[in-house]
């Protein structure tokens, strides 16, 4: 065995048969090849096997790659983590679009040997650091791969609040919430409410209003340095939230502000020899092939 990696980490999906089939061939095939393999503990006991479980801290800091198995969603949880080590990290996609994960979980054998023989491609995707300011303290903080979505909560209904950019007043706003969207996740939530599609490389933001009270407000591409101040309306009448990849949520209070910069974390995912952006595109969002 000769590779940068020596120890790999498997993560995936809890209580999901395909997600268990693919990691124990993946558990199966890296022990064959000599490669210490530690499993994430949430999924190791549904392995039937003799493995080390770990947690996700744990596989951050001891191996080299780690391996998730699963839709995006698995990827954003272990993103948010992972991120803060440097840790290579690719995916086998066990989801529906599966834009971060590049395997397929039918045929990872080949794609992954020459990854781990080091012949691959890296990205770094930055993340978003988001904090609720109450009475000028921090009440709550996180990072989200995707998106930070201020929303109202559970029934969606008109809220207000205003938008600063660097400290700058861009306006207010009447409207379902907002969405401010990396580049990763300009393909996802953002994308649905009509946000554009950057390009992964691109050091950019992109804010989208939900259903807003107005013909002329449309999402804007902002520097991925800027700042943005959310500042809720003492006016609101309940209490609101901002969720983080859809899967954390902060608690928000009528008068608070949310503070959404580029963290200083990054996830270093990798792709197999020959990755290319827009065919992925294409084959997710159904866009047509070459005409001639």
């Amino acid at each position: 065995m000769t590779s940068e990696f020596h120890t790999i980490g498997l993560i995936g999906k809890p209580h999901h048969q395909g997600t268990q089939q693919t990691l124990t061939r993946l558990l199966h095939w890296l022990h064959q090849k000599g490669y210490e393999v530690l499993v994430e503990e949430r999924v190791a006991s549904e392995l039937g096997a003799k493995v080390e479980a770990v947690d996700l801290l744990e596989i951050g800091e001891r191996c080299q790659l780690a391996i998730v198995v699963g839709g995006d969603g698995n990827m954003l949880g272990a993103a948010r983590v992972l991120a803060r080590f440097d840790i290579a990290v690719i995916g086998v996609n066990r989801g529906n679009l599966g834009f971060l994960t590049d395997l397929s979980p039918d045929a990872f054998e080949e794609p992954l040997a020459e990854v781990l023989a080091g012949r691959y491609e890296i990205e770094h995707r930055f993340l978003l650091e988001t904090k609720v300011y109450r009475h000028g303290e921090v009440k709550a903080c996180n990072t989200a791969v995707n998106e930070a979505v201020l929303h109202p909560g559970k029934i969606a209904h008109m809220i207000e609040f205003e938008v600063y950019i660097d400290d700058r007043f861009m306006y207010s706003q009447r409207a379902d919430g907002m969405i401010v969207s990396t580049p990763t996740g300009s393909t996802a939530y953002s994308l649905s409410a009509g946000g554009s599609i950057l390009t992964p490389n691109l050091a950019a933001l992109i804010l989208v209003p939900m259903f807003p009270h107005t013909l002329s407000c449309r999402p804007i591409v902002i520097d991925a340095a800027s700042i943005i101040k959310l500042v809720v309306s003492p006016h609101n009448g309940e209490p609101l939230e901002v969720g983080c990849d859809g899967h954390v949520t902060l608690a928000v209070l009528p008068g608070d502000e949310i503070i959404i910069q580029r963290s200083s974390e990054q996830l270093k995912l990798i792709h197999p020899k020959g990755h290319n952006y827009f065919h992925v595109l294409r084959n997710k969002l159904g866009w047509g092939s070459k005409l001639f």
